[in-house]
Order: C-alpha cells, then structure tokens, then sequence
C-alpha cells in the first residue's frame, strides 16, 4: 500500500479568526482553531506572518513568575511543526511558497 503524506488526516476540522487591523499590521493574521486527527482540538494558535512575508504558526504558552514561557502545547520536533503547518495551511487555502 502506498505511503500516504505526512499532512493526510492531520487536519480534521478548522476555524479561523481574523486579527484586528492593528494587530495585522505587526503580523498577527488571526486566531486558528484546529482538530488534529479527530482526536485532539487545538485552541488558540496564531497564524502569524514573518518580516518576509512567510506564514508560521505560534503555539499557545502561559509564563511563569521568573518571565519563562511555557507551552500549552507544541509540535514534537520540526518535522511535527512543518506537518502540522502545511496541514492548516492546506486547509485555510494558504500557499506558503506565495506568503501572505
């Protein structure tokens, strides 16, 4: 049986809410909302977009009372983040290669 890709399924369900016009001319595009797997919702991850116009995810941390930040969640390692990435970016009908 052929390998599916690594995004096939990764991605269940989406939502996705657009940032206020402020906040989208410092590069936060807005609020992602994603089940992965149908198995796990993931809340409050931001779609963002770097200084050269890429796009990228933010996973949700809280900081702790010496200013660390700790996530709520996060991708394993880069292969993970990629996955997931081009996952939602499918999803949302984002072409990476284009930017935002």
């Amino acid at each position: 049986m052929p390998e599916q890709p690594k995004t096939a399924n990764v991605v269940s369900a989406i939502g996705f809410v657009r940032a206020n016009d402020r906040d989208v001319r410092t590069g936060l595009v807005g609020y992602v909302t994603c089940v992965i797997s149908d198995t796990l919702q993931l809340d409050g991850i931001t779609l963002r977009v770097t200084a050269d116009r890429r796009p990228t995810l933010s996973f949700p941390t809280r900081t702790d009372a010496r200013g660390r930040k700790h996530p709520y969640v996060r991708p394993i390692d880069d292969d993970a983040r990629q996955a997931i990435e081009a996952a939602v970016f499918d999803a949302l009908g984002i072409d990476p290669e284009v930017g935002l």
